[in-house]
C-alpha cells in the first residue's frame, strides 16, 4: 500500500524537477509498484509456507489438556462403541506426546513436492518481474519512438510551410499555376495531419507508460534518450542454450514435474505401514477413590493397510499421469522457446540493419529533395516531382528516426526470450 502511494509522489517529483525520466529508474518504479509482481511474490511466500505445514508430519507434537468429569456412581459407558470403560468423578490436567516414527518415506516425499512446487511459484514470480520489465520497456521505448515522429512531423509541417508560401507568393503574381499552389498546400495540409497523428500518438504512448508503471492517471514524463545497444550475437545456438536453462517459465514447470514425481512417490508409500509412539503423564488433584492421582503412560501404534477398494493405486495411478502430463508441457514449452528465441534474434538482426540502411535512405532522400527542389525553382520539373521528393523525405525522416528505437525494443524482446532482461533490475 505505501509502495502504490509512494509512485504517484516519486512521478510529481521527477516531473517537478523535470529530471529525465532513465529507462532503468523506469524499470525500478514498476518493479516496485506492480500489484502482478506483488501477488507473485506473497504466493511463492504462501507455498514456501505449504513446505513447513507439510514436513510438520515428522515432528513431534506436544499438547496439554485440563478436563473434569462428574459421573453417576459405578457408570460405564455401555453402547456406541467395543470398549466398555468405567467413568469415575475427576478433575485432572495433564500432557501428551505424539511422534510419527516412520511412514516409510511418504512424509519425506509430500516435503519434497511441497519443496519443488514452492520453487515453482518462485520461478513465477520472476517469470511476472520479466514481463512487467517488458512491458515498461515496450511503453518507454514507445514514447520515445512517438516524440521523435512528433520532431519529424514538426519539422515536415515547418519546411512544406515554407514552401506553400513561396509558390502561393510566385501564384499570385502570375510566376506559378494554379495547380502548383494547389499542389504545394495539398502537401502543407498532409503535413499537417501527420502532426495532429503524431501528438495524438504520443498522448497515447505517456498513458501507456503511465499505466505499466502501475499509475492510474495519465502523466507527462520527460524522458532520457536511450543509447544505441551494441550488435546483436552471430549465432543463435548459445542464446537458445541459456534460455533453455534459464527462462523463469520453463524452471517453473520443470520444478512442477519434480513436485509431481515427488507426489508420485508419496502416492506410492500410501501402501507402506505407518509407526507413531504416543505418551501422556498427568495429575489428578480430584478423583475417585479407584483412581489414582498420578498417570503415566506411553505406547507404539503400527497401521498396516490391507484392502481399500483400490483407492491407493488409483491415487499412484492418478499422479504418475498428471507428472507424465507435465512433463509433456515441459517439453512443448522447450519448443516454443526455442522458436521465440529464433524470432527474437532474428527481428533483432533485422532491426539493427535497418538502422545503418535508414540513414543512408535519410541522407539519400535529403540529397533528393535538394536536387528536386533546385529542379522546380529552375522550372525543370513539376511540382509532383517535388512533391514525391517531399514525401519521399518525410517518410525516410520518420523510418531513420524510428530505427534506433525499434532496434532497442527488438534487443528489449531478446533479452526477455533469453531470460537476460531481469539482470536489468537488481
Amino acid at each position: 500500500m505505501k509502495i502504490r502511494l509512494l509512485l504517484p509522489v516519486l512521478s510529481a517529483v521527477l516531473l517537478a524537477a523535470q529530471t529525465p525520466l532513465t529507462l532503468e529508474e523506469a524499470e525500478r518504479l514498476a518493479i516496485k509498484g506492480s500489484p502482478e509482481v506483488a501477488a507473485s511474490l506473497l504466493n511463492a511466500a504462501a507455498a514456501n509456507q505449504v513446505t513447513l505445514e507439510v514436513s510438520s508430519a515428522s515432528q513431534p507434537v506436544v499438547f496439554g489438556s485440563v478436563t473434569g468429569v462428574g459421573a453417576l456412581t459405578n457408570s460405564r459407558i455401555a453402547a456406541g462403541g467395543l470398549n466398555n470403560p468405567s467413568v469415575f468423578d475427576r478433575l485432572a490436567g495433564g500432557f501428551t506426546a505424539t511422534q510419527l516414527i516412520t511412514d516409510f518415506g511418504r512424509t519425506g516425499a509430500l516435503t519434497a513436492s511441497a519443496r519443488y512446487r514452492a520453487e515453482a511459484r518462485g520461478q513465477a514470480a520472476q517469470a511476472t518481474r520479466a514481463q512487467i520489465i517488458l512491458q515498461v520497456d515496450r511503453a518507454f521505448l514507445g514514447v520515445l519512438r512517438a516524440q521523435s515522429v512528433l520532431r519529424v512531423a514538426q519539422q515536415t509541417v515547418s519546411a512544406r510551410q515554407i514552401v506553400s508560401d513561396q509558390i502561393t507568393a510566385l501564384g499570385q503574381v502570375q510566376l506559378k499555376s494554379g495547380l502548383d499552389v494547389s499542389f504545394a498546400q495539398v502537401n502543407l495540409s498532409e503535413a499537417r495531419l501527420l502532426l495532429v497523428n503524431a501528438e495524438s500518438d504520443v498522448e497515447g504512448a505517456q498513458a501507456e507508460l503511465s499505466a505499466a508503471l502501475g499509475l492510474r492517471d495519465r502523466q507527462q514524463f520527460v524522458l532520457a534518450d536511450v543509447s544505441l545497444p551494441t550488435a546483436p550475437p552471430l549465432d543463435p545456438a548459445p542464446l537458445i542454450r541459456d534460455s533453455l536453462s534459464q527462462r523463469p517459465e520453463l524452471l517453473s514447470l520443470r520444478a512442477d514435474r519434480k513436485a509431481a514425481e515427488e507426489f508420485t512417490k508419496a502416492e506410492h508409500d500410501l501402501r507402506n505401514p505407518t509407526v507413531n509412539a504416543a505418551g501422556s503423564v498427568g495429575y489428578v488433584p480430584f478423583h475417585d477413590n479407584n483412581i489414582h492421582s498420578r498417570y503415566l503412560a506411553a505406547g507404539v501404534n503400527v497401521n498396516i493397510p490391507i484392502f481399500n477398494g483400490h483407492l491407493f493405486g488409483a491415487r499412484e495411478a492418478e499422479a504418475e499421469l498428471r507428472a507424465r502430463e507435465i512433463g509433456q508441457q515441459v517439453r512443448a514449452q522447450e519448443n516454443r522457446i526455442s522458436r521465440d528465441v529464433q524470432v527474437a534474434f532474428l527481428n533483432a538482426a533485422a532491426a539493427y540493419r535497418r538502422v545503418g540502411l535508414t540513414a543512408e535512405l535519410a541522407a539519400q532522400a535529403e540529397r533528393g529533395l535538394e536536387l528536386a527542389q533546385a529542379r522546380y525553382d529552375l522550372g525543370l520539373s513539376s511540382i509532383v516531382e517535388l512533391s514525391q521528393a517531399q514525401l519521399s523525405k518525410t517518410s525516410a525522416d520518420i523510418a531513420n528516426s524510428t530505427a534506433k528505437y525499434d532496434y532497442q525494443l527488438q534487443r528489449s524482446v531478446l533479452d526477455y526470450q533469453t531470460a537476460a532482461i531481469s539482470a536489468r533490475v537488481p
